[in-house]
């Protein structure tokens, strides 16, 4: 990168002159020792040491998914996008005598921060459209101005700013210009980040929150010239990453891929079509982000009846030229399809009976929604692609609508993916029976051609198991057999519940089919208070 900017001239002179923070281990550069510097505990936890504090495998990680040549030496690694702001804040301007300039309407901590820091902010409304206005923009600036943000695309309007414009506030200002890309994912535009080594004045912002779906690790980048990064690595805190974030964003970049953007942006472009359709719907705005802004008749109200309906969207109508609009988050289709069909009168009430369970380990990362009397919901993405296809059939037969994400070390093999996800489903199912109040008892027999599954489920609060099934070969599709035992003994262990499962057959798909079909008819009964689910149907009448 080219380092002609003048950087140290618009540094503050107390940061130019800040020692920074630093640690005996940091300063010895000792991979492997005794550590015996910084008062932790001895004691392996796993997570007894302090973290990396420069986040050099992170840093490594970040520039080589941006490309352009970058570097470590070009990554600031910090706790979210919002942190990189406030530390550029910190280093560039002045309290009480320097200023930002931004646009209007635009993220909003851009603001806070600098309320915090006591620095003017000063904002340049956005034109028709949303538009960028570039000479409009500068006019704001004077020789107190140390920093412009701009959001593109930009949050709450959704549009890539015009690039020409925003070239000519890179080109023709003399402070930093910060270029906030965390939605750029979904846009299909390449960005900034190639402009980096012609304009060391820019600074670009990427997060692991949107595309890559890692909002709970809390990770954001800080793309920029060697001499701005070193800068924003004195200022932070020392340790500003914990070891968690660091392990599981280092995983993700590793993978190389934004899982479900594809479909996140077929579903923008269906919702966009399908909100200008909706009664009370006035205007939608074309969107280049993971959300929509939409201009309704009473924001308020729109806002509140969702709220009842157990679905949450963000009023933004008090955000200039966002008059009358809120701000939509594209879900994935089922929860697009409950949000269009309450606008058009329908009264769902999807949340209300359902469970949502959580688990994290080390090896894998697990979010799991089940919805009682829902079995058109089947959404299930675990990566082992036969895995899915019986929890999906277990979903269908079980009346428990299912929406499971499973990140798991399958680089590895299934066992972890295979093993926790029998946990939390057990867990889900426990939760369920509990709050009923009462169950049945039932053992379930289903013949599948020449296949035959016996399943007797007690919901007792105690768990028991016993199996009694054989399979030919090692594999069914790409799940290995001797994991079929694992998973429902882990899952009647986690749900306290007892499981009896014997079958036989011929084909081990049409065994490992009648099991979870079994299995599924069991739940569905046992977790039902109607005694007549037990009643069989005869030409003679009950026997």
């Amino acid at each position: 990168m080219k380092n002609s900017f003048l950087t140290e001239d618009l540094v503050r002179e107390n940061i130019r002159a800040l020692k920074p923070y630093s640690s005996a281990r940091n300063e010895s550069k000792v991979k492997n020792a005794l550590f015996l510097d910084a008062n932790e505990s001895p004691y392996n936890t796993g997570y007894n040491r302090y973290p990396q504090p420069v986040n050099m495998e992170l840093k490594s990680a970040a520039a080589r998914m941006a490309g352009f040549g970058m570097d470590c030496s070009n990554v600031f690694a910090g706790n979210g996008s919002d942190e990189a702001i406030d530390v550029l804040v910190r280093i560039f301007c002045n309290p009480g005598k320097d200023n930002i300039v931004s646009i209007s309407p635009t993220y909003g901590m851009y603001k806070v921060v600098a309320a915090i820091n006591d620095v003017e902010y000063r904002e340049c409304r956005l034109g028709e459209g949303f538009s960028l206005d570039g000479d409009a923009l500068l006019s704001l600036t004077d020789r107190s101005s140390k920093i412009i943000f701009l959001c593109s695309p930009n949050n709450p309007t959704g549009n890539l700013l015009e690039r020409s414009e925003v070239m000519k506030v890179v080109q023709n200002f003399a402070g930093i210009v910060v270029i906030d890309e965390a939605y750029i994912d979904f846009s299909g535009d390449e960005g900034y980040a190639g402009v980096l080594c012609e304009y060391p004045n820019v600074v670009i912002l990427r997060t692991m929150s949107k595309s890559r779906g890692m909002a709970g690790i809390r990770v954001g980048f800080a793309f920029a010239s060697r001499e701005i990064i070193s800068y924003m690595d004195k200022v932070k805190y020392p340790y500003n990453l914990n070891a968690v974030s660091q392990e599981l964003a280092i995983k993700s970049l590793a993978r190389d891929k934004m899982e479900n953007l594809r479909e996140i942006v077929n579903e923008r472009e269906r919702m966009f079509a399908e909100l200008g359709k909706t009664e009370g719907v006035k205007r939608v705005f074309p969107g280049k982000g993971n959300f929509l802004l939409a201009e309704v008749g009473d924001p308020a109200a729109m806002v509140a009846f969702l709220k009842s309906k157990g679905v949450v969207i963000r009023d933004r109508s008090k955000e200039p030229g966002c008059e009358g609009c809120v701000r939509i988050t594209v879900g994935k289709r089922s929860e697009n399809d409950l949000l269009l069909s309450l606008l058009n009168g329908g009264d769902e009430q999807l949340f209300a009976d359902s469970v949502r369970l959580s688990r994290v380990t080390r090896e894998t990362k697990i979010n799991l929604a089940l919805y009682p009397g829902r079995s058109d919901i089947r959404d299930i993405r675990t990566g082992i692609g036969f895995f899915d296809h019986m929890l999906e059939l277990f979903a269908l037969h079980s009346g428990l609508g299912m929406d499971l994400c499973v990140s798991g070390d399958l680089e590895v093999d299934g066992h972890h993916t295979i093993e926790d996800t029998a946990i939390v489903l057990g867990e889900a199912v426990a939760t369920i029976y509990r709050s009923r109040g009462g169950y049945n008892r039932y053992g379930f027999v289903l013949p599948m051609d020449e296949s035959r599954a016996e399943v007797l489920v007690d919901l007792g609060g105690r768990s028991g198991f016993k199996w009694d099934v054989s399979f030919k070969d090692n594999f069914t599709g790409d799940f290995p057999v001797q994991m079929y035992p694992h998973f429902f003994e882990s899952l009647a262990s986690a749900g306290k519940f007892t499981l009896h499962i014997n079958a036989s057959g011929n084909n081990d798909h049409h065994i490992a089919e009648a099991l979870f079909k079994a299995f599924a008819r069991a739940i569905r009964i046992a977790l039902s208070n109607d005694i007549g689910e037990y009643e069989m149907p005869s030409s003679k009448g009950l026997i």
